[in-house]
């Protein structure tokens, strides 16, 4: 009997992609499993039922879930969606864990076993399924799709008859995945661009983009990265230093875009409103850690503040503004991450625990939360029979 695969529609209103492609569909048949795939799932990334139906999965309703060994989401189940799902089924998503230990307790008193694909390990063997990254990318492209389109004038220099428009001046803070995608993008669009990260070796992937790198580079600078490529929090002498630099660069910029994130903290406060109001009239600003608080002073969830005189765009999810493409890349991640989980012969899903990547992304399992950020040491041991 093959295995069942749901994909579920997701029900946060703001949630435009959907955890399966055309393409991944087929996959998943080819692996064995059969897949339904929730009615309307796909219609915000643009894929018709019709185009899952020709690709081998039937169209369902949310009731299908119950009957699930795989369910693949976007976004951390809801409690009316856990309670939907069966003891012992293999839930997949962005999670989003940290600070949302009820959540992951639910999951585990429903017997889930659950992965949040954003914890996957950044190693070579991963490189495909990193959910992060693929995101990430797209939204710093989007990032500066959206500062240009609420930008007043043409960012290229352009040289006419009537006379000289300057180009314009982008700033980008954070030269990780959505960063570095943000300069190139602004860098096609003819604008002159400026980066900052506290990581050290960004500094030589700003530079190959043809951008300036602006940071000042003490001996806490030389030493700011973890072994996993993160940028560590800085001290808050640092923290002065880099402000004071980064506050006379921001008011000669037209369009300031932040990226910084630490994983499980609030984002990191970077522009202050004074460093706002001395840029000039019409500027733009956007903050893609609005999710987490926020980089920028005054930055609103969700739509564009006029703070100080600067447009300072706060969309959430910025990667889902071009869901086609955010949901083909987030469902390579995910089917790529399946197939380590199905044994290639029989066509039978297995989990191996030992697995460096089942252990860097198990959150809950049997019963108990099983990630060792996420467990709560007086978690009480669950009857592994009574599941």
């Amino acid at each position: 009997m093959s295995n069942l695969v749901f994909v579920a529609k997701e029900s946060v209103a703001e949630e435009t992609r959907v955890a399966a492609s055309v393409e991944t569909v087929k996959k998943m048949r080819g692996l064995g499993f059969d897949v339904v795939i929730e009615a309307g799932a796909g219609v915000l990334s643009r894929i018709p039922d019709a185009e899952y139906e020709a690709a081998g999965a039937r169209i369902g309703t949310v009731d299908d879930a119950r009957a699930a060994d795989v369910v693949l989401k976007v976004r951390r189940p809801t409690s009316a969606e856990i309670a939907g799902y069966k003891s012992g089924a293999i839930v997949i998503a962005i999670m989003d864990p940290y600070g949302n230990e009820a959540a992951l307790a639910e999951m585990a008193r429903a017997g889930l076993t659950s992965f949040a694909m954003e914890l996957m390990p950044r190693i070579t063997r991963a490189q495909s399924m990193d959910v992060l990254s693929s995101q990430a990318n797209l939204a710093g492209y989007q990032a500066v799709i959206e500062a240009a389109a609420v930008y007043d004038r043409a960012l290229p220099m352009m040289m006419t008859a009537a006379g000289t428009v300057p180009a314009a001046k982008v700033f980008v803070m954070g030269a990780g995945v959505a960063g570095l995608q943000a300069i190139a993008t602004a860098r096609r669009l003819g604008a002159l661009v400026s980066a900052t990260d506290v990581r050290p070796a960004a500094k030589e992937q700003v530079a190959s983009l043809g951008a300036k790198f602006i940071a000042v580079e003490d001996e806490e600078f030389k030493a700011a990265e973890t072994a996993g490529g993160y940028a560590k929090e800085m001290s808050k002498e640092y923290q002065a230093k880099q402000a004071a630099l980064v506050a006379d660069h921001i008011a000669k910029q037209d369009i300031v875009i932040t990226t910084a994130l630490i994983p499980g903290r609030a984002a990191p406060r970077l522009v202050s409103r004074d460093m706002l109001k001395a840029m000039r009239p019409g500027a733009v600003a956007v903050d893609l850690a609005v999710e987490r608080g926020g980089n920028i002073e005054g930055a609103e969830y969700g739509g564009i503040a006029e703070v100080e005189g600067v447009r300072v765009i706060g969309y959430p999810n910025m990667a889902g503004r071009i869901a086609a493409s955010a949901s083909a890349l987030y469902a390579k991640n995910l089917i790529t991450f399946l197939e380590t989980m199905v044994d290639k012969d029989s066509k039978s899903l297995g989990l191996n625990r030992a697995d460096e990547l089942i252990k860097a992304t198990m959150l809950t399992d049997g019963g108990e939360v099983v990630h060792p950020n996420f467990v709560d040491p007086d978690q009480p041991t669950v009857n592994k029979g009574d599941l």
